[in-house]
């Protein structure tokens, strides 16, 4: 028999970004109980020039977060693309996005980041909460291999790359991740929610910069161990570029393992097209507790992108059908 709450799942997505947002549209799709727990690491463009002038998070991810969450209307949508909007200009406005200056406005007159984002909420109609995963900005640090090339002399083949931005697109092998401050608080409203969910996702998105730092926030971590939710893990359809650059989809469960060694998943989603090896990704999946669906979630356009309507049907035969009779 199918658990109540699998019509109408509390869901809990963890991330960043597009792939955050791939998920959130999928998940508004079935599910109006969502929170999405969100990285205030970024560094760059818009909300790194925000997050250093007026010592604020980062507000771009929750942006995105927001903006994936309107509805789907004609109000929706029209407050989806102004949050997304940015200006372009020869002055100090050129590449803010609109939705950026919005929230940060609203925390300065609240005094109050997540009571901003749940009026921002309010005023876009979402289908959800946006929280950051933690209170205060963070910084993103990563112990690079710079092999199989030979370093430079006098320098080492491991070198620690500092900031988000700059680990999203190395060109190395991220050997371990590191936050800074090393023990941030997190978001009380975020640990709560991991703590009361049905389901807590993990991913699709830049693997260490965006969906691994939220195991590195130690009272975050402590609530995804000991959540009775359920976790997925959905696995990216790509990895030509930056941080995971030819990595495998085991090597992506691995790195996760790595810095969550304790962590059981319970499914993991791939998209045949981004699978070398279905035995070895389920067999990976399978020691970290985790029943393995494969299915096709990419767009049909051939871009390495998530189809929302595909992604949804995922999420719910993981919801539902597989693990309906518990």
């Amino acid at each position: 028999m199918r658990p109540e709450w699998s019509k109408n799942p509390a869901v809990v997505a963890l991330g960043g970004g597009h792939g955050l947002s791939a998920t959130l549209s999928a998940l508004r799709l079935m599910s109006d109980r969502l929170t999405a727990v969100v990285t205030v690491a970024d560094d760059g463009g818009s909300s790194g020039r925000l997050r250093d002038e007026l010592s604020v998070l980062p507000p771009g991810d929750l942006r995105m977060a927001l903006a994936a969450l309107c509805d789907d209307s004609e109000w929706g949508r029209t407050w989806s693309a102004m949050l997304q909007h940015r200006f372009r200009s020869d002055g100090g406005l050129d590449n803010h996005a609109v939705g950026n200056l919005l929230i940060v406005a609203l925390w300065e007159l609240l005094g109050d980041p997540v009571a901003g984002l749940d009026w921002v909420g309010k005023l876009l109609g979402a289908r959800g909460r946006v929280l950051p995963m933690a209170s205060v900005p963070l910084v993103v640090e990563a112990d690079v291999r710079r092999e199989p090339h030979e370093p430079a002399p006098g320098r080492s083949a491991v070198e620690t790359v500092v900031g988000q931005s700059r680990v999203a697109v190395t060109d190395g092998r991220i050997e371990q991740l590191r936050l800074v401050p090393s023990d941030p608080p997190a978001s009380p409203e975020a640990v709560e929610a991991v703590l009361e969910a049905d389901w807590v996702v993990l991913g699709p998105g830049s693997w260490y910069s965006s969906v691994l730092v939220h195991l590195l926030v130690p009272e975050l971590a402590q609530a995804l161990h000991e959540t009775t939710a359920r976790r997925c893990v959905t696995l990216n359809l790509s990895a030509d570029g930056g941080e995971t650059a030819g990595l495998t989809a085991v090597d992506h469960l691995e790195a996760l393992h790595k810095h969550a060694p304790g962590l059981r998943i319970d499914a993991v989603v791939a998209d045949p097209s981004a699978v070398e090896d279905v035995s070895d990704l389920h067999d990976a999946a399978g020691r970290m507790g985790a029943k393995l669906l494969m299915r096709q979630v990419r767009r049909g356009d051939g871009t390495a992108r998530h189809d929302a309507l595909r992604l949804a049907a995922a999420y719910r035969d993981v919801f539902e059908d597989v693990f309906g009779d518990v």
